[in-house]
């Protein structure tokens, strides 16, 4: 599967809306920080990219045709609502991939952040990975209900692990679900 492979029809979502999931393009740039810059406060203390830095959305634009990660985002009128990915590990953990995945304020609830979660499956599938990880705080529990009823469960938590953007302290949740045995 190549990224162009991971292409989906528009997509309809409980409320109605449509959105097309495709895959990160080299000209999205000024329209992930637009995304990132929308994110509300709350989002931001808790995601591990920084959606508001613009360096950091140069290199995932940078990274769109990497061989070993796959990023993906929903669109809706022209504007960015969804972005999730997949990486491959390096060395010893390269049977694995870990993934993020961020959704738009009022996009939230409708069914995207599972159709961007089964997208990222399948490219997870075409890399040949063999176990997928989502980390996340333990207050994320939208999130972590995505990832739950696509069947991945909770191998681990880290105590304090997290310090937010504001200088709080979380528990992070490390979730796996095997894509083969």
């Amino acid at each position: 599967m190549t990224n162009q492979e991971l292409v989906a029809p528009m997509t309809t979502l409980r409320d109605g809306r449509t959105v097309t999931i495709r895959p990160l393009e080299e000209s999205d740039r000024a329209a992930l920080l637009d995304f990132g810059m929308a994110l509300p406060e709350d989002d931001w203390l808790y995601l591990e990219l920084d959606f508001h830095d613009p360096n950091t959305i140069t290199r995932l634009v940078n990274a769109y045709a990497a061989m070993n990660w796959r990023q993906v985002v929903a669109v809706a009128d022209g504007a960015i609502v969804g972005y999730s990915n997949v990486r491959r590990l390096p060395g010893w953990k390269s049977h694995a991939g870990d993934s993020h995945l961020v959704i738009g304020e009022g996009w939230r609830r409708q069914g995207l952040g599972t159709a961007l979660a089964e997208t990222i499956l399948a490219a997870a599938r075409d890399l040949g990975l063999e176990k997928v990880i989502a980390e996340m705080v333990e207050e994320q529990t939208a999130g972590r209900a995505i990832f739950e009823r696509l069947g991945f469960q909770i191998e681990g938590t880290l105590a304090g692990q997290v310090h937010d953007h504001g200088d709080g302290c979380h528990n992070l949740l490390i979730l796996g679900y095997r894509l083969r045995p």
